[in-house]
């Protein structure tokens, strides 16, 4: 989903933002993810992935598919990049930008997994 980004600063300032949002978004969708799923039986990583999928569906597929659509899709004309560059906020550093959102968005599931109990200490043990 694309949300307004003319707001949002250029290079790593808005890399940054991006992924401060997609972070809270993980997050809060942690916690509706693991409400649901402890009913179900669903076991952590499972409730992480799902957030973190979600997360990543909502605020960083606009982008996901801007970078595709640059670097594979059949551009025939001048004017046609330049109309398709002018509707994207700072294309320059897309790449950065998308790379924030999803490390963003696995910081804010995992803040989320630690926050409700997660076993973290168990994990970096490898048990």
């Amino acid at each position: 989903m694309q949300y307004d980004q003319s707001w949002m600063g250029y290079g790593m300032v808005g890399g940054l933002e991006a992924g401060a949002i997609s972070a809270v978004v993980a997050l809060v969708l942690y916690l509706i993810v693991h409400a649901f799923g402890r009913r179900q039986g669903w076991s952590p990583l499972r409730q992480f992935s799902i957030a973190f999928l979600l997360a990543i569906l909502l605020t960083a597929s606009g982008d996901i598919w801007d970078l595709f659509y640059f670097n594979y899709g059949q551009l025939q004309s001048i004017q046609l990049l330049k109309a398709k560059l002018a509707l994207i906020h700072d294309p320059d550093n897309i790449g950065l930008r998308v790379t924030c959102e999803l490390i963003g968005a696995m910081v804010g599931a995992g803040i989320g997994w630690i926050i409700l109990g997660g076993d973290w200490r168990g994990a970096l043990r490898g048990d």
